[in-house]
């Protein structure tokens, strides 16, 4: 049986919306009324009025053929979305007066704050150096460290009590004077409080007495300050009762000119065992001492 001769229709062949343009006839072969148009139904023909099989995007209905469109042209029918009602909400607005795009200004924004950080923690980091630097010399300034000269300077002014710390030192005309010895102004450029200085030493038995205070034990440097008329001389040094077997050396140190009194002011020392308390420290002119010698200070120094 071929298709185009298979009898009675069939399911397959039977057009599920032939109901919309058949007669009211029935299925018998009816004609439709001339105005409807329909075709009588003849036995075995197959329908031809429903729409064959074709391929897809062939048939077109009701519409016009689609235009083709070029890209980076524009397309006649699209509208922009700024051009719809509401749509230039969206839009940035530009830079008042540029008339151009917003800038990027978020990055360059955080760089700027870092580097404006950065600066102040460095400013104020020089502004503390600085200050503190400052302040340190404020604290330091016009108070020299101790020195030698401070502790056995003869100018200083003497102290019966010194501070802890710090060792006596006094003048020639406070202390004990006996044999001849006695104090005196008549020469000037004794270092002494007042130009005072003790005088009469070439007399045999003349003599100087210090009691001096320590807090420690041991050997210390005595100082005596003293004057000769340009010739060297020495005296007989006597520590708590004991008499060194060497003289204390007074020798011509200022270079004065013979009889010359005011240009012989200098200094010497000699070491001197003394114990914690009180010690008496004396000097003499004793046989075989050259005693052409006055005395202007006395001071102790550590060894």
């Amino acid at each position: 049986m071929t298709a185009g001769n298979n009898g009675a229709d069939t399911p397959e062949n039977d057009d599920p919306f032939a109901y919309l343009y058949r007669s009211e006839g029935g299925e018998g072969g009816a004609q439709g009324s001339a105005g409807d148009g329909a075709a009588a139904r003849q036995p075995g023909v197959p329908r031809t009025s429903y729409n064959q099989v074709r391929a897809v995007g062939q048939r077109q209905y009701g519409q016009q053929a689609p235009q083709q469109v070029t890209y980076g042209q524009q397309n006649a029918h699209y509208a922009a979305p700024e051009t719809l009602p509401g749509g230039d909400r969206t839009r940035s607005a530009p830079v008042p007066g540029n008339g151009g795009p917003e800038p990027r200004r978020g990055r360059n924004g955080l760089l700027i704050g870092a580097v404006a950080v950065v600066a102040v923690v460095c400013i104020g980091i020089g502004v503390a150096m600085l200050t503190n630097g400052k302040d340190s010399k404020d604290d330091t300034a016009g108070k020299p460290g101790p020195t030698a000269g401070d502790t056995v300077a003869p100018d200083d002014k003497p102290t019966k009590k010194p501070a802890p710390g710090k060792l006596p030192k006094g003048d020639a005309g406070g202390l004990r004077l006996d044999g001849g010895a006695t104090t005196a102004k008549d020469v000037p450029g004794a270092r002494s409080s007042g130009g005072t200085y003790v005088g009469g030493m070439n007399t045999p038995g003349a003599a100087a007495t210090w009691s001096v205070d320590v807090d420690v034990p041991g050997k210390y440097k005595l100082y005596v300050g003293y004057g000769v008329p340009g010739k060297d001389a020495n005296l007989t040094l006597n520590v708590n009762g004991t008499a060194d077997g060497r003289p204390i050396n007074m020798e011509n140190f200022a270079h004065a000119p013979e009889g010359a009194w005011d240009k012989g002011w200098t200094e010497t020392w000699s070491y001197v065992q003394l114990n914690k308390g009180t010690n008496t420290v004396k000097l003499s002119c004793e046989s075989g001492n050259q005693c052409d010698v006055n005395l202007d200070k006395v001071w102790l120094a550590r060894s």
